[in-house]
């Protein structure tokens, strides 16, 4: 005696739904073997299992379902097997181009877990002591840029007087100072005499947080905004050093002074 299924446990064993297997059933590609002719109930063998898996198999082919109708309707067995064949092999082709995706998807996502990493990392604010520092401002550079951070110390050196060089000494150190609403590049002195230009950052705590090109002016507002509501201090000015990353990029710290 046959093992019957409803089309309910039939559509759970082949993954599938009960209106799909209606569907099937309406355009001839998988019929039950047996309908209930007063409730119209539809029951189906092992047998009809296997052809409903067989036909949502050749389905994930892109093959149409009147294709796979045409090849499971084929009279000779070796035709179907040959055809069935052919379907594994590309299957398997199908398999290894998937395989080579998800590499390439890990090796993406890997990437941006990196990317996500950092950019965290960028969002933690830090304090650190600073030395009392004497910084020279640029006159007119105010934004880095290729060119002027290729050979940037020479700006501040030709700032000088010819008769002043000798009494000024660099560290190899960019960065950008804001005060009032004025931006400009400067540079660390380690040694100096007083001349236009010249600021002291004063010693003590800064808040402090790494940001990128793109996250700058956001980074800054939130230290701002961390200084006045944790410390109670409202800023007179910022410091971002630049941090050089590569022949094309590079980084900030930005500083924001909270000492009382």
């Amino acid at each position: 005696m046959k093992n019957y299924f409803s089309i309910g446990e039939a559509a759970k064993a082949a993954h599938t739904t009960n209106e799909t297997l209606r569907h099937y059933d309406r355009i001839g590609l998988v019929k039950p073997s047996k309908k209930d002719e007063w409730t119209n109930y539809r029951y189906y063998t092992e047998q009809d299992i296997v052809r409903l898996n067989t036909v949502r198999a050749l389905q994930l082919m892109d093959l149409s379902l009147q294709e796979i109708k045409t090849v499971l309707e084929y009279d000779d067995l070796e035709k179907i097997i040959d055809f069935l064949a052919k379907a594994e092999k590309k299957a398997d082709e199908k398999m290894a181009a998937l395989q080579y995706s998800k590499s390439k998807i890990q090796l993406a996502k890997a990437d941006y877990e990196s990317k996500l990493q950092r950019q965290q990392k960028f969002n933690s604010s830090f304090v650190k002591d600073y030395p009392e520092r004497v910084i020279l401002l640029s006159d007119t550079l105010e934004v880095p840029t290729l060119d002027n951070l290729w050979n940037y110390l020479s700006h501040f050196y030709d700032k000088v007087t010819p008769a002043l060089k000798e009494q000024f000494s660099f560290e190899d150190l960019a960065g950008i100072y804001t005060e009032n609403g004025m931006t400009r590049l400067f540079a660390v002195c380690m040694d100096y005499v007083n001349i236009d230009g010249i600021k002291v950052l004063p010693k003590g705590k800064y808040l402090c947080a790494n940001c990128t090109e793109e996250n700058q002016e956001q980074t800054l507002r939130k230290l701002i905004h961390i200084a006045q509501t944790d410390y109670g201090v409202a800023p007179r000015f910022t410091v971002q050093l630049i941090v050089v990353s590569g022949i094309l990029q590079w980084n900030y710290e930005a500083q924001v002074y909270v000492d009382r």
